[in-house]
This record gives structure tokens, C-alpha cells and sequence, in this order.
């Protein structure tokens, strides 16, 4: 810090949206492109196993989910630990280093197991740049406007992930599932590894900024400790924990089942494009408003309001038929997870000491992302042995329950 306040050529470090906005635009410029790559796969990749691999087993067509969800949990795991000792900056390049390959993979697989290992990469990819992206904001903006960083940060991320979901089916629709869809995705690729590169700068100096004026000082504390904090020691944690899970466990299952439910009714290429695209834009957009207001209104009551909105959405999509009813519940479920989404990272970052916020933050992503894995497999079981809307109205379920342990465990800071 004097170091800084000493060289003219170096900006002083200072906490704030408004003070650090560039940087912020840029990240959240970068975050778009990470959410650019789960898009490509939204609405093609589920059709692409069951049509141009032939198979017919829905939990072998959501193995290439299981591959995502499961490396992308464990790189989650290790990026806080990763970004306290490389720095934030290295962390993200690395991501985007494992996800340069997967759209070349997806495009050009000779087979499903190719799909499947680009999904690990992109895991790998997802884990370490999205990790950055958001952690890098909360550092930038400091502990007033939490809510409104993770807010614009899953925007970005989100939004791109619905324009690009309804892009790649617009695009199948005309010229085939492979590989004109996914070259979108080496565009994303190329553009947020050079980014990432070139002008963004590390906010670990940030951290210790806000480190220093906090209220409380942290012991040294290991990562052992923060893990079974941030899993079930801390009760406002484990309610944030096993919401994201299972947010992400509802997640998973409609990425791998409502391409192949709404095809099983009939439904077109390019109109399963819009139902996949309406889910995450209006989740996306709307966290613009959910994350600020969970600044104002508290966590709590959007977390729990938000897991039961997507728990009506899941059981309208089963339940009923018709386009214009899933339209109606896909806007349902972009709804909720826009309330939950930004206030579950804001409520874990609220808990968490500035000096071990990134670990903590990493062990709530582990367990949120290893939803997708949880998701797809057992909702692939049960669409085998049950059916589709079997599937579907069972996750609702769960979602449900979620909203009431987060009612009962969690207490409003």
C-alpha cells in the first residue's frame, strides 16, 4: 500500500463499485464469456447424444453432466486456495487455459466419450474462471454492495448463457447440431483468454484493504476448519450450502431432461432453443434487482422465497403440456434462482472473515456445483425407471424442502 501511495504510475487501492468500475465492466465482460461456454451446450449437446450418437438411456446422455458438475465441484474446491497463493489474475488464465479446447472437442467429436471429456475441461474451466470473476468483484466492491456485485457478476454470466442457448438451437435448426452451433464458443474461448491476460488486474491488495478495517480479526485459520465451517458447523453456511446444492441439483436435471422432455412432445429444435433460453436470461437479467435488494431486504427471505418459485416452476413444467405453459414456467424457474442465486453468494461472503472469505466461498461453490452431478444422475435414474415428468416433479420436490431447511436453519445478519 505505500508502496503504491509512493508510485504515480500506480492507482491507490480503494473499495467501491464506482471506484473500481472498470475493472468490474471488464470482469463482468469476461464472466459473459464463461457463461457462454455452458450455453453452447444448453440446448444442442443433450440432442446431439440421443440423435446423432443414438442413445437412448437418459442417464447415459447426462453423463457428460456428471463429468461437468463433479470436476467442476472439486475445481472449485482448490480455487480459493489456488487464488490466496497465485493471486486471483493466474487462476482465472488458468481456467481459461483447460477451456480453449472443448467447443473444438464438442464440435468434432467421433464419439460420446469425446463429449463427455470436453465437459471435464470445461468443469476444470468453469470452476476456476467463474470462481475468479465473482470473487474478484466482491474484493473490488467491499462489504456494503455484496449483493449488487454478485448480482451484475451472475447477470453477465447468466444472460450470456440464455442468448447463447437460443443462438446454438437457432443455428442448429438451419445448419445441423454440428459444428456451425459451436463455433460461438471458440469465439468465447479466444476472447476471454486474451482478455484475461492483457488488462485484468489481481485484487488481492483489495482484500487486505478491507481486511484491515474490519471489525473483527481473524486467527490463522486452515482450510480444514473453514471446510467443516462452511459445510455445517456455521448454521448460516450450511443452510447457504445445501440451498446451492440443491439449486444446482434442479439446475442439472433440466440441462440434461427438458431438451429430451419437450422433444418427446414434438416440439422443434428452435423452439426447445427458447424454452432453454428463457430459463437462464430471466435469471440473468433479474438478478440486476435481486442482488441489490438482498442488500436491502436480507438474504433469508428471497433464498426461501426463490427455492419454493422454482419448486412451482419444475412441477408446472411435469405437470403440464404445451408451449405456452413452459414458457410460463420457465420464467418461473429463472425468477426463483434469480432471487436465490446472488443472495446464497452474498449470504456466504456476509459469513465469511475478508482473510478467508475466497476458501470459503470455494467449499459453498463445491457443494452447490456438485449438484449438477447429483441432478443429472439421479434424475436419469428415475426418468429410466419412471419417465420424464417423473423426473422433473421429484427435483421439485427437493427444491421445496431446501426453501424449508434454509427457513428454519438460517439467521439474518
Amino acid at each position: 500500500m505505500a508502496g503504491a501511495d509512493r508510485n504515480p504510475n500506480v492507482a491507490p487501492v480503494v473499495l467501491g463499485l464506482r471506484e473500481n468500475w472498470r475493472q468490474f465492466a471488464l470482469l463482468a465482460l469476461i464472466n459473459a464469456f464463461v457463461g457462454g461456454m455452458v450455453g453452447i451446450e444448453r440446448t444442442v449437446v443433450p440432442l446431439i447424444g440421443s440423435e446423432e450418437f443414438g442413445i437412448a438411456s437418459t442417464t447415459l446422455v447426462a453423463s457428460f453432466i456428471v463429468s461437468f458438475g463433479v470436476v467442476k465441484a472439486f475445481a472449485n474446491l482448490v480455487s480459493g486456495q489456488l487464488a490466496d497463493k497465485w493471486g486471483r489474475k493466474h487462476v482465472l488464465i488458468l481456467g481459461w487455459l483447460f477451456g480453449l479446447p472443448v467447443p473444438f472437442m464438442i464440435a468434432w467429436a467421433p464419439d460420446w466419450e469425446w463429449v463427455v471429456a470436453a465437459n471435464a475441461l470445461l468443469g476444470i474451466n468453469q470452476g476456476l474462471a467463474w470462481s475468479m470473476t465473482v470473487i474478484m468483484k466482491v474484493d473490488l466492491v467491499g462489504p456494503k454492495s455484496r449483493g449488487l456485485a454478485v448480482g451484475l457478476n451472475e447477470f453477465a454470466g447468466y444472460l450470456a448463457v440464455g442468448v447463447t442457448a437460443f443462438l446454438t438451437g437457432y443455428l442448429a435448426s438451419r445448419y445441423g447440431l454440428r459444428p456451425v452451433p459451436i463455433y460461438l464458443g471458440i469465439f468465447y474461448a479466444a476472447a476471454g483468454t486474451i482478455l484475461s491476460v492483457l488488462l485484468v488486474r489481481d485484487t488481492r491488495e483489495h482484500v487486505r484493504l478491507e481486511a484491515a478495517r474490519h471489525p473483527r480479526q481473524a486467527a490463522a485459520i486452515g482450510f480444514r476448519e473453514i471446510f467443516m465451517l462452511t459445510t455445517w458447523r456455521d448454521r448460516n453456511l450450511f443452510a447457504a450450502s445445501q440451498a446451492g446444492l440443491v439449486n444446482n441439483l434442479n439446475d442439472g436435471m433440466s440441462w440434461g431432461i427438458f431438451p429430451l422432455f419437450f422433444a418427446s412432445f414434438g416440439l422443434g429444435v428452435e423452439r426447445i432453443g427458447i424454452l432453454k433460453a428463457v430459463y437462464p436470461a430471466a435469471w440473468g437479467i433479474l438478478q440486476v434487482a435481486t442482488g441489490p435488494l438482498s442488500d436491502r431486504w436480507g438474504r433469508k427471505g428471497l433464498i426461501v422465497a426463490g427455492m419454493w418459485v422454482q419448486a412451482t416452476g419444475l412441477l408446472m413444467t411435469a405437470a403440464m403440456s404445451g408451449f405456452g405453459w413452459w414458457l410460463v414456467a420457465s420464467l418461473l424457474l429463472g425468477l426463483g434462482t434469480a432471487m436465490v442465486y446472488p443472495s446464497l453468494i452474498a449470504a456466504v461472503s456476509d459469513a465469511s472473515h475478508p482473510t478467508w472469505r475466497a476458501r470459503s466461498l470455494s467449499v459453498y461453490r463445491f457443494w452447490r456445483d456438485l449438484g449438477y452431478a447429483i441432478g443429472a444422475l439421479s434424475a436419469g435414474l428415475i426418468a429410466d425407471a419412471f419417465g420424464l415428468s417423473w423426473a422433473i416433479a421429484s427435483i421439485a420436490a427437493l427444491t421445496f424442502l431446501s426453501g424449508v431447511i434454509v427457513a428454519i436453519a438460517m439467521r439474518e445478519r
